[in-house]
């Protein structure tokens, strides 16, 4: 059988790991405690029998042994101060010890804990150290070692309730973390589906913590918006060239059926075909304008983006249009601020900023003025195209963006209408803001990088 799934998370795996890791640092601390806390009494048990040989080897050369037997029982008989003693003569006989009968043979520094003896009584372990006087006698001098081993204990105890603590907590906090981990990728997951599903108004949810899953579905809804308002520049594509393509197919096709039974004569028929063709160029040009708009919204051009001067290319611009628009009688006017750069693709902005002009000229009336305006505002640059003209009207300044979409006043002049499609598709690459405005009279277009 499988585990549950919140085992099977990355998170709680994870948590595994952080809790072995944070395990072994708790032995290691614990170890160095216990070892630094245990060498440190130990030092200070040998200072405390070191300060008790002296005491008692004071002046021992001139006193004699005799005298050191004494002073060795006189601190036997008085009350327990935690010392034991053993002195021996040079034949190794027991002048004086308060040692258990059998720890009399036990001389070194540190006897194990605990032991019994022969009549029945449990020792601790010592710690001492022995000396060989002048007189060739044996003096050992030790410290119990109860108070040594009851920290040691209590450190052991600790480090073992710490221990499992330790593990309670790191696996009961790694549950509880991955059971919310969980549920947001869950929800995630969910929103997933629902999408695939063809839910595409369907985003992913923000707890609104600010945290990395916040900033991941952020960075999704984005991308949902983008890839939602591709599908739907799809769905018109395809709906307006079945419309707007469908009647110059139309006309074609009744202009090549009308040459072929009416045109009697070659002059005629080349006449007819000359017409056919320049429509079917119309249409070509129609579908290359929706090929190369599908291929800047794609992003494909980003990679050629460079530093580009607005300021040099505005001023081409207007002055390449001067003559265009005094063949219409109009005034072309502009205003540049020196030095205004971003970072772009030359020819996309070039195309953008004509279109513009283009329209402006296209639309306006003799006698009108266009004004072309590159400069800085609030620190980023800006192009505004204003003219005088007719304008368009406030309800169908969103609508124009949108491909085939034609004014009516508009469809006897020429073109297709993908003009100020591939305007909004240039600003959307370069993340250009468009803002369509009344000139009263006129419109004002305006461009912020």
């Amino acid at each position: 059988m499988r585990p549950p799934r919140l085992f099977r998370t990355t998170s709680f795996r994870l948590t595994l790991i952080y809790a072995t890791v944070f395990t072994a640092s708790v032995v290691v601390l614990f170890a160095v405690i216990y070892w630094s806390t245990a060498g440190f009494m130990a030092r200070q048990m040998d200072v405390s029998v070191d300060a008790e040989l002296t005491a008692l080897l004071d002046g021992q050369p001139a006193k004699g042994l005799d005298h050191l037997r004494q002073e060795v029982d006189e601190r036997i008989r008085q009350a327990p101060t935690g010392f034991f003693y053993l002195l021996q003569n040079a034949k190794g006989e027991v002048l004086a010890t308060n040692l258990p009968r059998r720890a009399v043979a036990l001389h070194h520094v540190n006897a194990p804990r605990p032991k019994l003896f022969e009549d029945g009584t449990e020792a601790h372990g010592f710690h001492g150290r022995g000396v060989v006087t002048t007189d060739n006698a044996y003096l050992f001098v030790a410290n119990d070692n109860f108070q040594l081993e009851e920290m040691q204990e209590l450190v052991a105890r600790a480090f073992a309730l710490a221990l499992v603590l330790t593990l309670v907590l790191a696996l009961g906090g790694g549950a509880l973390m991955s059971a919310g981990l969980l549920r947001r990728v869950e929800a995630v997951s969910r929103a997933s589906r629902e999408i695939v599903d063809g839910d595409l108004e369907r985003r992913m949810p923000v707890a609104g913590t600010d945290d990395e899953f916040d900033h991941l579905a952020a960075s999704l809804n984005t991308m949902l918006d983008r890839i939602q308002g591709l599908m739907e520049g799809l769905r018109q594509v395809s709906n307006d060239i079945a419309h707007d393509l469908r009647t110059p197919l139309t006309r074609l096709r009744h202009r090549l059926e009308l040459a072929r039974r009416r045109e009697g004569t070659v002059e005629g028929l080349n006449t007819a075909l000359d017409g056919a063709i320049q429509q079917v160029d119309d249409i070509l040009d129609t579908f290359g304008a929706l090929l190369r708009i599908a291929q800047i919204e794609g992003g494909a051009r980003r990679g050629t983006f460079a530093s580009v001067d607005l300021s040099e290319l505005v001023q081409g611009l207007a002055e390449t249009y001067q003559p265009v628009a005094e063949e219409k009688g109009q005034r072309l006017e502009h205003t540049v601020t020196d030095d205004l750069r971003v970072r772009g693709d030359r020819e996309l902005i070039v195309q953008m900023l004509a279109n513009l002009i283009e329209n402006a000229i296209r639309h306006a009336p003799a006698r009108a003025t266009i004004q072309v305006t590159a400069r800085r505002t609030n620190g980023r640059p800006e192009i505004v195209v204003a003219d005088d003209g007719p304008g368009i009207p406030a309800v169908f300044r969103d609508r124009v963006f949108q491909r085939f979409f034609r004014l009516e006043e508009s469809r006897t002049t020429p073109g297709s209408g993908l003009g100020l499609s591939l305007v909004a598709a240039v600003a959307a690459l370069h993340q250009i803001e468009i803002e369509l405005g009344d000139n009263r009279p006129g419109l004002v277009v305006t461009l912020r990088f």
